[in-house]
């Protein structure tokens, strides 16, 4: 009798922590990195895998957050931009709200940023300016901000949660970076009067004490999660003032990367006068990462920029090979491959190297502009272009 209750409870274990460890809250994941601890799924494919579901949502840029049972995303009706929650398992609506005008733009309609859950709440800050706040099971209204400071192409980052706070790029004197309580909305802090640009707050430690990178329309700040300090600012100018692809940051090091004509700068964090300084390690046009963002993986930066498919050894920047005209994809890395989405719906898949990209899968999955991020959830690939998304079984 006792070994079946050990077996019971671990079982219980088992099915309590699987989805808590799988599950992908946020734009780039738990982690903020792209990287997924999905394992067992299929890696070579010789035909598209098996579609189990699609559903058109209209026009938006954005990714998924994966939870349980429940997929969030964006999309556009009737004259609005939309926060859908689906169901994982068959596409069906659960439910959707509908929670700001539309967004129209030459390169693309709709949603940038993708939503973001937390503790049974979801967060998504909408083209012009709205952020709400809503219940994960029903959409029901929480609390909700309006930002003033729209950028060129419309706000794009997504929320940042970080412990009790839910942080935004806002822009001016809203905030460079500004920080809300996640539960009520009442604002905790704010950093900066820099304005606006298109990336996702990124977190980090440091010395056992938590900052945050904004990186913003024409510089990049780093403050301290608690109060909002600014430690440090950089300028960081790009043509028309798109800094987009997600900062980031291993061991003591953050890179930043931008497309046009800027590139890529590895700054290396020390302490000067007892605070949180850096001193640059290098910097280059090697990697233009115009808003799709860079993976680290084993001492290499992997990327798909505004030119090639990229590898560039981190600490010195050395371009290690490129792919020509693989530009503006999408990567994931999990069970030790490299999973890739171009720009044009083509899914292919490799064992990393720091010699070449050889993909043992290279089939077409969907068609049209596909710049969001797709996201391996259970055994499930879930992408999509501007107007549709589509759910692939990698188990079969």
């Amino acid at each position: 009798m006792a070994r079946i209750v050990s077996r019971l409870v671990l079982t219980a274990t088992i099915l309590i922590s699987y989805p808590a460890r799988a599950d992908w809250p946020c734009f780039l994941g738990p982690n903020h990195d792209s990287t997924s601890d999905e394992t067992g799924f299929k890696k070579e494919w010789t035909a598209a895998p098996k579609k189990v579901w699609e559903r058109k949502l209209g026009p938006a840029f954005s990714s998924f957050a994966a939870v349980g049972d429940r997929i969030y995303t964006c999309g556009e009706e009737d004259g609005q931009q939309v926060l859908y929650c689906l169901n994982a398992e068959t596409g069906d609506v659960v439910w959707k709200k509908s929670f700001e005008k539309e967004y129209h733009e030459e390169h693309g309609n709709g949603t940038r940023a993708t939503p973001t859950v937390d503790s049974g709440r979801v967060y998504v800050l909408g083209a012009l300016g709205r952020l709400i706040c809503v219940e994960a099971d029903t959409g029901k209204d929480v609390w909700e901000k309006q930002f003033s400071s729209k950028p060129t192409w419309a706000y794009s980052g997504s929320i940042l949660i970080e412990g009790d706070m839910a942080i935004a790029s806002a822009g001016w004197k809203e905030g460079s970076l500004v920080a809300y309580n996640k539960k009520t909305g009442e604002e905790f802090w704010k950093a900066g009067e820099d304005p606006v640009g298109y990336a996702t707050p990124f977190p980090f430690s440091y010395s056992n004490i938590r900052f945050i990178v904004g990186f913003l329309a024409n510089s990049a700040i780093v403050v301290r999660a608690s109060d909002g300090f600014v430690m440090w600012k950089i300028p960081w100018q790009t043509d028309w003032d798109v800094n987009a692809a997600s900062p980031l940051v291993h061991d003591d090091y953050l890179m930043l990367a931008s497309g046009y004509s800027t590139g890529a700068s590895l700054l290396q964090f020390g302490t000067v006068d007892g605070k949180l300084g850096y001193k640059p390690v290098w910097k280059s046009d090697v990697l233009l990462a115009k808003f799709q963002s860079p993976i680290y993986l084993d001492g290499k930066i992997l990327a798909s920029d505004q030119n090639a498919l990229k590898c560039v050894d981190f600490l010195t920047g050395k371009e290690l090979w490129k792919k020509p005209r693989v530009r503006n994809g999408t990567l994931l890395v999990a069970d030790g491959h490299l999973i890739l989405l171009t720009e044009d719906g083509k899914l292919q898949i490799a064992k990393p190297s720091g010699e070449d990209f050889k993909p043992i899968t290279d089939v077409q999955i969907l068609d049209g502009k596909c710049w969001a991020q797709p996201v391996l959830h259970r055994g499930r690939l879930y992408a999509r272009n501007l107007e549709r998304m589509i759910c692939l079984n990698l188990r079969d």
